[in-house]
């Protein structure tokens, strides 16, 4: 075998020169000499495959050129220092004066709407048609308009993502569970028509706003723009505007909640199903700026989570999850002894209350319970009166009205409220019944706080996929009754608002002032990330996206922890921070700047006359998502391209345009000094050597002020990546979160250096999930899948002018892989290597050989060039571990460990044990008939069999009755942190060599640096076995916590800046309105059957 193999191949015909025989063992002096030899003649292959390679590159990209082009305007640049506090302060007036003009428009609204109910008489029989945002343009089967659903005209707007709106009405949406025609509805409506021409006047003076509404405190909700409401497929529309976050904020103070549950035998069934859902609902109305604990009872008092035990903690999105799920598990058994828990609540509460923490404000216990029959009041007495600081609202589980006395005492003695719960359908509006008690106060006062939510996901938005307007903020403002006939009921009307595309937002701090790696965050009182540019809010499950459950509860910690490249690409900067408040809005702006070139702005000067001769050059685009120009409020400027707003301005032909003077300037000095590589770029592709065999295909370059170049050197189709540069390929374009990423890398190695990149590989399950959920793919032309074909090759551009540095430009091509490979083999192979099967001593050896291994790899260790095409783009760890291993060990290469904070995990179901029912058959049957039995009894009661002639009961139970189940469906995805590994090169070792002793062989490998690039030629035995080493892997593992550092996470309170108002107690309240007995509308002979057979049942 060994004979033949070198007489094509051009070896020794012994090949002992790589492959080890057991039999004929060599002296190591030898084996360490011919080790030299090759790594001599591996040394002579990367010098003239680098050399050749810069030669191309260079020349094609035409990198010298433009590097002289900058080097001749030297004289006439200037480069300045950035003063980041001056920056911050500045993007923050910015932002404070945008912010103030949404506000205006929000006060405007609720002027309009106080207004309106203050001159309209309820009328209990009022007749009124209006546009329900449901049934808009349906018609019945005769072609006739359905009733509130005449003809409303909709078509497409691209400042609300070219969705159907209707921009000279605003139409009303009801969730399902709310009549359309009760008379509070009508009513409500037909005031609140009053808020139309005021929608329209704000769009009018603010064509930056996007959708304006009033939530009303009677469930329907007014939107403008209209706009058409689907149900979903169950044909429910569970959306309810009174439970959604901006609502809550504007109605209510800061909170401190003690959720307490009875779990005594007597709950047992659907009383304990309904209680879960009360604490659920409870749950969905906390903020970040509420404080929370639940604690169940019986003989006991239980923390659901002991971790907890004696504390109140953020009712953030985590933690509110995780109530949910602990919640889910409650079993009902026990006495309940109420006092015990009661008693532990007000303990807690009043502890917070007296260190200064937690909400500071209003304060609460909500009791869940079927029942209380002690002796409580002592405890009222000792912890609530007769200040009454605490206010406790109680909720009756079940139909039984024995207790219902009892039980609303407790509440009407404690300036709170009493519900009875009966039915799931029943949750919803009785726990909204706090809400209106705990805004009484501000209310009775007239105090219009404006409130400002965290980072939400827009759901309308969200299911259009236009992600690029994906997460909000809303500024909310109360709208409250000013009849002087209901002042101390505090009768609050609803909530108006308006939503601010976050990203809208941070256009005010431009990317060019920023530098190439810099950027702006913005984060909420609390603490939270409200806008990051690695803020990773979406994860894909299957083929779709969804939002993480943590979304918006991100710290920042949490996503500066780490600054990849393409995620496993690392880059190692100094950054410094920068920040402020942005005045009257709950939120901090931060701006980074990366030390070095990132502490220095680029100032060039110009006529207009040159600089716009030269922007008119055909093969000249602008960073289209930069704001050069604001295009977005003359609705005539929003068809254009930045750079045809710019020409339009530097014409005179749109003298209204406004735009960025200092941009546009940089702009034209771009312009002027990049224009000779058009010409350049042109000559070349008319006169193609044979040395690029159609292997170069395109040339590109981009400059600090988002001004790029590009042209082709072959034909458009014959393009083996046609995204790069275009939208679909956002990591090779300028965008409001990043330079282009070959311009990012480029700018960390000396100019003139070529930086060679291709796509990570994702294999046996290497990849993290989190790059999975952002990586950008660049495969073949024409599917996802199979090697990348065409690699990305950038240098920078530097400028020096009085001893400080900046990067001006980055330039660089595009390559076939199979051109960069051929060029590797050739360089390989040498000029008077013939068949020398017969000659005596060491015959000449080549890349193409079998018994060699070369590799191209990347200063991440990517590989680039492979014998074996699967291995591209994969990280050489996992094709061969011994070598990496080694090229470790003798610190080539050195290990960083990086944590992801936003990762997804998939978690571990947890099952209840299944073994009781099989013992025996007959438990089985019965257990079967319990369940079948149970649950038709359940559904007897829940739906209300008496008022079963009501179809919108129906639906609305259905609705509720899936809300309820919907968090028991355990995502196959949670947040969770990860830890993984990266690795970079370490450029002062240029070369090594070594063997490796791989049990009952040896094998040999020598790495060489590649000149003026980013790479490394490695070349290793391929005859040697030596799988006894693992690979090299850059599988993330989870970071699992012991439940002592688990639990003090948990625990700790995050530094924050509370709200600044607050409304807890008012004089005049009326605090003898606290409720009453939940009307009984099933049979009594119904129920009593039911909760027989169901208590029999359930023993």
């Amino acid at each position: 075998m060994c004979g033949s193999s070198c007489k094509s191949l051009r070896l020794r015909a012994s090949c002992r020169q790589w492959e080890r025989k057991a039999a004929m063992p060599e002296d190591r002096l030898v084996r360490e000499m011919r080790n030299k030899m090759a790594a001599g003649r591996v040394k002579s292959w990367a010098d003239a495959f680098g050399a050749d390679l810069y030669y191309i590159v260079s020349k094609y990209s035409g990198s010298l050129l433009l590097q002289k082009k900058y080097k001749d305007v030297e004289p006439t640049l200037k480069i300045e220092e950035v003063d980041g506090l001056e920056l911050v302060k500045k993007f923050s007036e910015e932002m404070e004066s945008m912010l103030r003009r949404k506000v205006e428009a929000v006060e405007r609204l609720v002027e309009a709407a106080e207004d309106a109910d203050l001159y309209h008489e309820f009328n209990s029989s009022l007749q009124f048609d209006y546009y329900n945002a449901v049934l808009i343009n349906e018609k019945d089967e005769k072609d006739n308009y359905m009733e509130l659903g005449a003809e409303f005209i909709l078509e497409p707007n691209e400042h609300f993502n070219n969705l159907l709106v209707n921009t000279t009405f605003s139409d009303i949406q009801l969730p399902t569970n709310v009549y359309n025609k009760d008379p509070d509805i009508l009513n409500g409506v037909y005031m609140s028509e009053a808020l139309n021409p005021i929608f329209v006047d704000n769009f009018d003076r603010d064509p930056t706003l996007t959708w304006q509404y009033f939530g009303s405190s009677s469930g329907f909700f007014r939107l403008y723009p209209g706009i058409k409401w689907t149900p979903d497929e169950n044909g429910v529309l569970s959306f309810d505007c009174r439970n959604r976050g901006w609502y809550i904020q504007a109605a209510t103070s800061p909170k401190d909640i003690i959720i307490v549950v009875d779990i005594s035998g007597s709950m047992k069934g659907l009383r304990l199903t309904i209680a879960k859902h009360t604490i659920i609902t409870i749950l969905d109305t906390l903020g970040e700026n509420d404080f929370v604990n639940v604690i169940a009872y019986n003989d006991y008092v239980h923390y659901v989570e002991p971790c907890f035990k004696g504390i109140l903690v953020q009712a953030d999105r985590d933690n509110r999850e995780h109530f949910k799920q602990l919640v889910d598990e409650l079993q009902a058994k026990g006495v309940g002894t109420v006092n015990k828990a009661l008693t532990e609540s007000f303990r807690i509460l009043g502890e917070f209350r007296n260190a200064g923490q937690g909400g500071l404000c209003n304060q609460a216990i909500m009791l869940i319970t079927d029942g209380a029959m002690e002796d409580y009041e002592y405890v009222f007495k000792k912890y609530n009166w007769p200040d009454r600081k605490v206010r406790v609202f109680t909720y009756l589980i079940g139909r039984e009205v024995s207790f219902a006395r009892n039980v609303k005492w407790i509440a009407c003695n404690n300036k709170g409220y009493y519900t009875q719960i009966s039915t799931l359908a029943d949750v919803q509006e009785n726990v909204m019944e706090y809400l209106h008690v705990l805004s009484r106060p501000m209310v009775i006062n007239h105090d219009h706080d404006i409130i400002w939510t965290e980072a939400y996901m827009d759901s309308a938005l969200f299911a259009s996929q236009a992600q690029s307007l994906l997460l909000m903020t809303t500024v909310a403002m109360p709208v409250f009754s000013k009849k002087n006939e209901t002042r101390s009921h505090g009768i609050l009307l609803g909530v108006v608002g308006s939503d601010v595309p976050l990203r809208e937002l941070l256009k005010l701090a431009p990317r060019y002032k920023l530098g190439v790696h810099g950027y702006a965050f913005l984060n909420t009182n609390n603490g939270y990330i409200l806008s990051h540019p690695d803020l990773r809010p979406l994860y894909k499950e299957g083929k779709k996206l969804k939002p993480k459950p943590n979304y918006n509860s991100v710290d920042l910690s949490e996503v500066e922890w780490e600054d990849l490249d393409e995620i496993k690409r690392v880059l190692f900067l100094t950054n410094d921070y920068f920040f402020t408040d942005i005045s009257d809005t709950p939120f901090s702006l931060g701006v980074v700047l990366s030390r070095g070139h990132g502490e220095y702005i680029l100032l060039g000067n110009t006529s207009v006359e040159e600089g716009l001769h030269d922007l008119l050059q055909p093969d000249l685009t602008l960073a289209n998502e930069w704001i050069y120009c604001i295009t977005d409020i003359d609705p005539d400027h929003r068809k254009l391209s930045q750079l045809e707003a710019v020409i339009r301005f530097l014409t005179g032909e749109e003298p209204d345009l406004e735009c960025d003077e200092e941009l546009v300037q940089e702009v034209l000095f771009d312009a002027v000094v990049t224009a000779p590589m058009e010409a350049y770029w042109t000559s070349l592709a008319l006169n193609l050597s044979d040395e690029t065999e159609g292997g170069v295909e395109m040339a590109f370059m981009g400059t600090r002020a988002g001004l790029m170049r590009s042209a082709l050197y072959i034909g458009s189709e014959k393009l083996s990546n046609s995204k790069f540069l275009t939208s679909g390929d956002k990591e090779s374009m300028f965008t409001m979160d990043h330079f282009p990423l070959w311009y990012r890398r480029a700018a960390e190695h000396p100019s003139g250096s070529f930086i060679y990149s291709i796509p990570f590989e994702e294999s046996s399950g290497a990849k993290p999930k989190h790059v999975r959920e952002q990586m950008t793919t660049r495969r073949t032309k024409d599917s996802e899948g199979g090697p990348p074909e065409a690699v990305t090759v950038s240098t920078s551009v530097a400028v020096v002018v009085g001893g400080k540095t900046g990067i001006a430009a980055a330039v660089g091509v595009q390559i076939k892989l199979e051109f960069l490979q051929r060029k590797l083999w050739m360089a390989s192979q040498q000029p008077n290597d013939t068949d020398c099967s017969g000659v005596d001593g060491l015959c000449p050896m080549s890349c193409q050989d079998d018994n060699l291994n070369c590799f191209l790899i990347d200063n991440n260790g990517f590989i680039l060039v492979s014998k074996v095409s699967k291995q591209i783009g994969k990280f050489f760890g996992e094709v061969d571990g011994s070598v990496m291993t080694q090229l470790l060990n003798m610190g080539m290469f050195r290990q960083v460990k990086m944590f992801d904070y936003q990762a997804m995990c998939k978690m571990p179901h947890h099952h209840h044990s299944g073994a009781r029912p099989l013992l025996s058959p007959i438990y089985a049957f019965l257990a079967t008939v319990k369940w079948l039995i149970t649950d038709f009894l359940i559904f007897l009661l829940e739906f209300n069999i008496s008022s079963f002639w009501h179809s919108d009961n129906l639906a609305d139970a259905k609705s509720v009755f899936h809300h309820a189940h919907k968090h028991k469906k355990h995502d196959a995805l949670q947040p969770c942190d990860t830890e993984y590994p990266v690795f970079v090169y370490e450029p002062a070792i240029k070369e090594t060599n070594g063997i490796i002793e791989c049990g009952d062989c040896q094998k040999m490998f020598v790495a060489q640096q590649i000149t003026n690039s980013n790479l490394l030629l490695l070349v290793t035995d391929a005859i040697c076995d030596c799988s006894v080493f693992a690979p090299v892997l850059l599988q993330p593992k989870e970071v699992k916590y012991n439940a002592s550092v688990k639990c003090d996470r948990m625990r700790s309170q995050k530094l924050r800046r509370r709200p600044d108002t607050c409304h807890a107690f008012h004089p005049e309240e009326n605090a003898q309105d606290c409720g009453g007995a939940a009307e009984i509308s099933a049979s009594l002979t119904l129920l009593l059957l039911s909760l027989g057979t169901t208590t029999l049942l359930l023993r």
